[in-house]
């Protein structure tokens, strides 16, 4: 009996042959091992959806009479390049005996793998494969999965789930970039406008972001400190408003009154100051789990000012190319119990890696266990942490480095105790109005000693909304305590408008996409899921939007072009906010967790698609897009973005498109 392991790539291809059988005879695109068995791989995705005219030569030309395109037998092709590839996998497929499905640990590389066999060798070739899962590329994790094979029809509801996901985008994407192109030439803009079921809701927040920031108007208001007097010192307690204030306030709670807040301040001066409330407590903090894909991108951003798609490439590299980390397109943050015990091995191979961070290590205690370890919540793949593996930081980019001490010191950090906060509160009835001041001062760093800069949350603190000195520490004052109230302080403040997208905040938006969505019933069930998008198509998506002109960078700052402001006005709305596509990724989950079926889901789609459809039929030229001009030409691209020619001289997303 001779196996067939069936890579998702390349580097994981050769990962497992180095821990298996020798003398290995390398081939094109496979090695055979010592004791007969093969190893091949994939290269991404070796197939892709043909085109519609594939499916009917009227599809050739743009037509809104054609629309909507609907697809009864769904057909593949090899994607450019892949040909050679697949033929050398069908080969060695009919000379095995026995086929091990080694895609990544996800969605998307369950199908990758999954429709490769069928495609070339039917659904009989699925009978029973086996499942390899391999999260990182050490020697010893991939040993580990090989002794831990599962069977691969378990994770056919993974695939059913890609699968869905993969064809709805292409039916909504054809369907709505082909009608609302159309309809945009109406109205003179002679470029194409792509929708998608992710990118467009993406942009909707940023332009919506836009809109209200031109709208914003800055409004003056105020606030008043009482400052107490006490043998430790002074101590500034903010006035808390009541309910007969509220028509001098706005929506946030804000005082708009100047003239209110000075007859107060009158009022106070000279007062007694009694204590009503006084609470001192020590709080502990624990350290942030380690990195999900999206939260190292945002801290990444935030830190270094890279890119969502940067990052991802960085880790990749580390993944497959130095093998320093996990796999990097993981949305967990939780760690196996396992891995505990290869905490010390970890540790040094952080430190040989990057002396920068000896200390860290040193530092850690590794008898301690963080919250992180939960074999409850892991699912498919684990955080993304460093592997027992060293390696030279010389042979990293300054990018790759910088992302590796990141996912380093996160990991480190879960052996560190939790930081400690002193959190102090006095309240102070003062000629019957209410005052309050709060103190929050660090008292014991403990992980917080790793970020290796100042952190607004390591020096004492007053929390926003209260008056005061944020180094003063809140004396412990008895209740019933009366101090006389020597003076006060009014503050002139201005309301700001809302801050534009950066890199971080619109990955953060992302994946906590419930606080943008219309319909509150969702909200609830948004909390739940992955968010907008996926861990492993987010930052393409993003880059896909600055890519096809719709998105500008000015510095840090995230804004809608003018063809971006064209598109989202001429769409209707439930096409540009997240709620649809929340239902979506909802329902795909429910899918991959056997709680829905794949027809069902196909055939609401597809109404939604000619209820849309239609819409744009009966819909007069958008003037949203009248004297645009079109987005500027971007190179033509093949693969999971990229474009082709089309008909009528336009370009439009390829069978592949991320959404």
């Amino acid at each position: 009996m001779s196996r067939l392991y069936i890579a998702e790539k390349p580097s994981l291809g050769r990962a497992i042959a180095a821990v298996l059988p020798k003398p290995h005879k390398k081939g094109e695109g496979y090695i055979e091992l010592g004791n007969g068995d093969t190893v091949t791989w994939c290269v991404g995705h070796l197939l892709e959806q043909v085109e519609p005219e594939h499916y009917d030569a009227k599809y050739k030309t743009w037509r809104l009479e054609h629309l909507p395109i609907e697809v009864d037998q769904w057909q593949l092709k090899a994607r450019r390049g892949m040909a050679k590839q697949l033929a050398t996998i069908k080969r060695l497929m009919k000379q095995a005996s026995e086929l091990v499905h080694a895609g990544d640990p996800d969605r998307e590389g369950q199908l990758l793998v999954d429709e490769v066999i069928d495609h070339l060798g039917g659904a009989a070739a699925r009978q029973g494969v086996k499942r390899l899962l391999i999260a990182d590329l050490n020697p010893a994790a991939v040993t580990r999965a090989l002794g831990q094979l599962k069977d691969n029809r378990d994770y056919a509801p993974l695939s059913q789930s890609a699968l869905a996901r993969s064809r709805a985008d292409w039916l909504y994407g054809m369907n709505l970039t082909r009608a609302y192109t159309l309809l945009g030439q109406k109205a003179g803009y002679r470029g194409v406008l792509s929708v998608g079921r992710v990118q467009t809701p993406v942009l909707g927040l940023v332009v919506r972001r836009d809109a209200e920031i031109a709208a914003f108007e800055p409004r003056p208001f105020y606030q008043l400190d009482a400052l107490i007097e006490h043998p430790k010192g002074t101590i500034a307690a903010r006035w808390q408003p009541s309910e007969a204030c509220a028509q001098w306030q706005d929506d946030e709670g804000r005082l708009l009154s100047r003239k209110l807040v000075e007859h107060v301040a009158g009022r106070i001066q000279g007062q007694p100051a009694q204590v009503t409330d006084s609470q001192h407590k020590e709080k502990p903090q624990g350290a942030p789990l380690p990195y999900s894909l999206s939260a190292l991108q945002i801290d990444a951003a935030k830190r270094f000012g890279m890119s969502a798609s940067e990052v991802l490439a960085c880790a990749q590299k580390l993944y497959e190319g130095h093998q320093l980390i996990t796999y990097p397109r993981s949305d967990c943050r939780y760690l196996p119990k396992g891995h505990w015990q290869e905490a010390k091995a970890v540790s040094d191979a952080i430190a040989a890696t990057d002396p920068s961070l000896t200390e860290a290590v040193a530092g850690a205690d590794l008898s301690l266990k963080s919250r992180a370890f939960n074999d409850a919540k892991v699912g498919a793949h684990h955080a993304i942490i460093p592997t027992p593996k060293s390696g030279k930081l010389a042979s990293l980019s300054a990018k790759e480095a910088k992302v590796y001490q990141l996912i380093a010191r996160q990991y480190l950090m879960q052996f560190y105790p939790a930081a400690r906060y002193a959190e102090s509160r006095l309240a102070f009835e003062i000629a019957g109005g209410q005052f309050v001041a709060k103190g929050r001062v660090l008292t014991a760093p403990g992980w917080r000693a790793l970020l290796g800069r100042p952190d607004r949350n390591d020096r004492s603190e007053l929390n926003e909304g209260q008056g005061g000195d944020p180094s003063t520490v809140l004396p412990r004052l008895q209740v019933g305590e009366q101090w006389p109230c020597v003076d006060s302080r009014i503050k002139d403040c201005m309301t700001e408008p809302p801050k534009a997208f950066t890199e971080a905040s619109l990955l953060q938006a992302m994946t906590g996409i419930a606080r943008f969505v219309q319909d509150a019933s969702l909200k609830g069930i948004l909390k739940e899921t992955d968010g907008l998008g996926t861990e492993a198509t987010r930052a393409g998506i993003i880059e896909l939007l600055f890519k096809r002109g719709f998105l500008l960078r000015q510095g840090k700052a995230i804004h809608s072009s003018d063809a971006g402001k064209g598109l989202i006005g001429a769409l209707p709305e439930q096409a540009t906010y997240p709620d649809m596509t929340a239902r979506w990724e909802h329902e795909l989950q429910a899918m991959a967790e056997r709680q829905r079926s794949y027809s069902p889901f196909m055939a609401d789609l597809t109404g939604q698609i000619a209820q849309l459809v239609d819409q744009v039929r009966t819909a007069p030229p958008p003037s949203s897009l009248a004297g645009l001009k079109s987005a500027p030409p971007r190179r033509r691209r093949r693969g999971k973005t990229g474009a082709s020619r089309s008909g009528a001289g336009t370009r439009r997303p390829r069978s592949r498109a991320t959404g």
